[in-house]
């Protein structure tokens, strides 16, 4: 019997999220603020597809998303949100990129879009206790995520790498990447078809008062 690499698991569980989703890729990595990041730092400044250092944020979500978009180098402009919860994905325009944190359901995929997805903590449709991942329809974009969730590093022994990219430790541990990959048949019936989620609502602050966010 061959011997499976500390990879081969974390694949299986892409390719699962992928098929599930509708999405032509998907990238694991260990939380979705590190989604979020990695996709918006592609698009700003590997891809450099965005017209504006502005991107939209709801007023009330969770903190990491405007921490992300100034750790990009982007700024934040805050949209007002009527109400105390948000509900479901949204798109941080005028990039491509969408915080799904609060949804997960069969083919939700939106195409040429980067779909950051969440599966941390006990609200999470998929809860895994820690995870994330980037859903994608964009071949070099899915292979600049892979490379750079795993510090710049291809995915073979760092012996063997040429090292020629600077890049983040945010890989999800392939331990989750096998949990993830069992707890993938609860969205499957008996006949095999896809069942469907509904989408999360959850409370949030305001963080439009806050300073620290309008840098």
């Amino acid at each position: 019997m061959s011997r499976k690499n500390v990879h081969d698991i974390t694949k299986e569980f892409e390719e699962e999220l992928s098929r599930y989703t509708g999405a032509q890729y998907a990238i694991a990595l260990d939380n979705m603020s590190n989604a979020l990041f990695l996709a918006l730092y592609y698009e700003k400044n590997i891809k450099k597809s965005l017209n504006s250092d502005k991107v939209d944020c709801p007023s009330k979500t969770y903190p990491s998303v405007p921490c992300e978009i100034i750790h990009a180098g982007l700024k934040v402009n805050f949209t007002p949100v009527e109400g105390d919860t948000i509900k479901g994905a949204y798109q941080l325009s005028p990039s491509n990129v969408w915080d799904s944190a609060l949804s997960f359901t069969a083919d939700m995929y939106i195409p040429k879009s980067h779909m950051c997805l969440s599966f941390t903590g006990p609200y999470k449709t998929l809860k895994l206790s820690k995870g994330g991942a980037i859903i994608t329809d964009d071949y070099q974009a899915m292979l600049w995520f892979k490379r750079a969730r795993f510090s710049g590093r291809r995915e073979c022994s760092y012996h063997d790498d040429n090292f020629d990219m600077l890049g983040w430790n945010f890989y999800m541990m392939p331990e989750l990447s096998a949990r993830g990959l069992l707890m993938m048949s609860q969205f499957y019936n008996l006949d095999g078809s896809k069942k469907h989620n509904k989408d999360l609502e959850l409370p949030y602050p305001d963080l439009s008062k806050y300073e620290i966010y309008k840098k």
